[in-house]
């Protein structure tokens, strides 16, 4: 692959890059904002977008080029999402946001499948997620609820959830993602389920000591699910622990066990996205500023682009290195760039 085209004050570059697509994935936290501070040009960017003609638009949608919001951030729902773009004059619809609390749980409740008697999920995480499993209906404990929210262990936690007597035995999956209140005794809990703690007397992982064989497999030991791996969140200018960092890889750790990433670049996700939207992949663009989530989740998934905006977590050196995990085809220094140089 070449160089990554720059867009930014190239006029005929950029109508050039708009005339190859009619869908544009775009993600949000460090390509629109940057905490609660919208960047310059953003609302007016997504209305010359939709402005724009599109070669194939589906019958069910307005003519223009198509914006679907895709982010990773699953401590936000659709609705709470939809709110905040809004209110910022961006325009949209609660059905152009695909989020990863939303993609998590559509893979539960549609594909997962758990059984009846262990159809829970243990969240590590905020009201986004608990939103997104309740429009699914699938049931949940832990995540916002305050008895999980609290510091410090006494021997009685240690004992009962040794015992299983502090476990729920319906839990099935413990879905991570970004929480803003992780701590010690939650965590405690989603190692148990993840362990298959909660199940007893049929589990034959243990000896008759209560030992673990760390030999056999424990068949009781629920799913585990991420919405997604970023290692760090962009807010206010600068980095914050992301979910992969906060929560995932810790339990990764404890347990020994991989999850299932249900954000990008997860190309489960992008299934997901392909089929609820109908997109035509080689007329869809992902635009996004994190090269191991946004750009390679186009580049993997075969879409027909990928543009890197600069306001957020990569930059231009960060492709240029030998182990870059994805290169964009297209560049610009903002989104808003992408109205041309005489929009400035």
């Amino acid at each position: 692959m070449g160089a990554p085209k720059y867009l930014s004050g190239d006029a005929s570059a950029i109508a050039d890059f708009l005339d190859r697509f009619d869908t544009f994935l775009v993600d949000c936290d460090g390509v629109l904002w940057s905490g609660e501070h919208v960047f310059d040009g953003i609302p007016e960017t997504i209305q010359f977008l939709h402005s724009q003609a599109s070669g194939s638009a589906p019958l069910t949608h307005p003519p223009g080029k198509r914006t679907i919001f895709v982010t990773n951030n699953s401590t936000k729902s659709r609705v709470e999402y939809h709110a905040k773009l809004t209110s910022k004059g961006i325009p949209c619809t609660v059905d152009d946001i695909f989020g990863s609390a939303y993609s998590a749980a559509v893979y539960i409740a549609r594909i997962l499948r758990l059984p009846p008697h262990r159809n829970k999920v243990f969240v590590l995480g905020e009201a986004g997620i608990e939103a997104e499993l309740r429009s699914e209906g699938v049931p949940y404990i832990g995540g916002t609820d305050p008895a999980y929210r609290r510091l410090g262990m006494t021997p009685d936690d240690f004992a009962g959830i040794a015992d299983g007597s502090h476990l729920d035995p319906a839990v099935g999956a413990v879905l991570a993602g970004l929480d803003f209140h992780v701590d010690y005794y939650k965590l405690a809990h989603a190692h148990a389920y993840l362990r298959g703690d909660h199940v007893r007397g049929n589990d034959d992982s243990n000896n008759a000591n209560g030992e673990t064989n760390q030999n056999n497999e424990n068949t009781n030991r629920a799913v585990f699910l991420a919405t997604n791996m970023d290692s760090t969140l962009p807010m206010y200018y600068s980095l914050f622990p992301g979910a992969g960092s906060a929560t995932v890889v810790a339990l990764a750790h404890m347990t020994g066990v991989e999850p299932l990433s249900l954000g990008k670049p997860s190309q489960a996700m992008l299934d997901a996205v392909e089929g609820r939207f109908s997109l035509d992949r080689a007329r869809t663009c992902m635009i996004g500023d994190r090269l191991n989530t946004d750009i390679q989740f186009g580049v993997q998934g075969r879409l027909g682009g990928t543009l890197a905006v600069l306001t957020g977590v990569s930059s231009k050196a960060d492709w240029e290195k030998p182990e870059a995990p994805a290169v964009p085809a297209y560049y610009v220094d903002s989104l808003s760039d992408l109205r041309g140089p005489a929009a400035k």
